[in-house]
């Protein structure tokens, strides 16, 4: 069994659901591997429980700008009640490693740790320096992770200009010999917001015109039903040329979800990067059913594009009109960067060199990772944790869901990729 998948089979074991464990656990394993081969992990509590790792792997070159490669120890919560196999068993069933951050994102995390293991063993030496972290508190936003960190930590990540994370760098095979590997270059900005409506308390035997519930009801099913204008960043431009040429179509650029939808289940992703969105999440008034309530509240998930946050409020101000409050609880901005430069060069050839059928292509995260809290550092952040994955693999389906897992031939190309990226990096 190769290193790899024993690292990813031990933290799947190891539960960090956020909320309610801890990640310490994690860390402790994580740092117990980097020392074994003779690196110095520095670990740390962001806050009580959410504990850090931080190391630096040093390079040929110390003139040279430094490498992050991060990734987070947390994990959404599972019931095991729903799935097929125990979510933190790291049981290997059908060719993959099954169980809750096989993909989101403990499967990076050995990638990562199986590469510079390797490294380390051989006595290689990346042309220059790699500073490793890994977070805790990512799937909570990573105010009690990344944040600390970029804020109270900043020393440990001293020279570092770029980094790769998770959510990027995986095959979508598009014909028997072609394969997108899709890299993330932006992501949408989160806007978690509370909704309220305010109206006329009373009696619920009596009429009443101004009640609350209903306001709010009408406003958040207007919200929840509307489909916001189409917005192309560009990245998305360039990802619907490459998908334009690849399958040889004509891409209508007011009407790109046409195109996307020939991707199959993964159009569920991208689709929702082509105009800004707002969820209802949550509901909540009254306290008792013959009291109509002075108020109501909501919770909405939304997300804009980079460059369309103007855009996002006034769409929000048209559909919610001017009775409903609208408050931000949780807000992070949108990110996006192009698809150029050397790093992006050096992730290329790696996929190429491990897949001659791969194509790597930028693309747009409906979601967002702990990069939101390192570009304000300056430092550039792009998705890529590669993965080569068989074509009946609903990928998108995976983050955050029943029957979470990671094919192994996937993670071991993972590393091979990985490590010829770090050469030439």
């Amino acid at each position: 069994m190769s290193d790899v998948v024993e690292l990813c089979r031990d933290l799947i074991r190891i539960d960090t659901s956020n909320p309610g464990r801890t990640e310490r656990p994690a860390a402790e394993y994580v740092a117990e591997k980097l020392a074994d081969v003779g690196l110095e992990p520095t670990v740390f509590d962001c806050a009580p429980g959410r504990t850090a790792v931080v190391a630096r792997m040093e390079g040929s070159d110390p003139s040279r700008d430094a490498l992050l490669i991060h990734g987070h120890l947390d994990v959404v919560p599972a019931d095991a009640a729903d799935w097929q196999v125990d979510p933190f068993s790291g049981e290997i069933k059908d060719g993959c490693i099954w169980g809750r951050g096989a993909v989101d994102m403990k499967d990076m995390v050995a990638m990562t740790l199986a590469t510079v293991r390797g490294y380390r063993r051989t006595g290689r030496t990346p042309p220059r320096d790699v500073v490793l972290a890994f977070f805790p508190d990512e799937e909570a936003g990573g105010r009690e992770g990344a944040a600390v960190v970029a804020d109270k930590h900043r020393h440990l990540l001293e020279g570092v200009t770029e980094a790769i994370g998770e959510v990027g760098g995986f095959s979508l095979t598009v014909a028997p010999d072609v394969r997108l590997y899709l890299i993330e270059t932006a992501q949408k900005g989160m806007q978690w917001m509370r909704l309220t409506a305010k109206g006329r308390a009373g009696h619920g035997s009596m009429l009443n015109d101004d009640n609350a519930v209903t306001a709010l009801a009408e406003a958040i099913a207007r919200l929840g039903r509307t489909r916001f204008p189409i917005h192309l960043t560009p990245t998305m431009r360039v990802l619907l040329a490459e998908i334009a040429d690849v399958l040889e179509i004509e891409v209508d650029l007011d009407d790109p979800e046409t195109a996307l939808a020939k991707l199959g289940p993964i159009a569920r992703m991208l689709g929702a990067v082509v105009r800004n969105t707002a969820n209802p999440t949550m509901l909540e008034a009254g306290y008792k059913v013959n009291v109509i309530p002075q108020t109501a509240t909501a919770q909405v998930d939304g997300r804009q594009l980079p460059g369309f946050e103007a855009e996002f409020e006034a769409e929000l101000d048209e559909v919610l009109g001017t009775e409903i409050e609208r408050v931000v609880t949780n807000g992070q901005a949108p990110l996006e960067t192009t698809f150029d430069g050397a790093l992006v060069e050096a992730m290329s050839a790696a996929l190429r060199a491990e897949d001659p059928g791969a194509r790597p292509v930028p693309y747009l995260m409906s979601g967002g990772t702990d990069a939101k809290h390192l570009v304000p550092l300056g430092i550039r952040c792009f998705g890529f944790s590669p993965l080569r994955l068989p074509p009946e693999l609903d990928f998108s389906a995976m983050f955050h869901g029943v029957d979470e897992r990671v094919p192994i031939d996937a993670l071991d190309f993972g590393v091979r990729v990985l490590d010829r990226f770090l050469a030439d990096s």
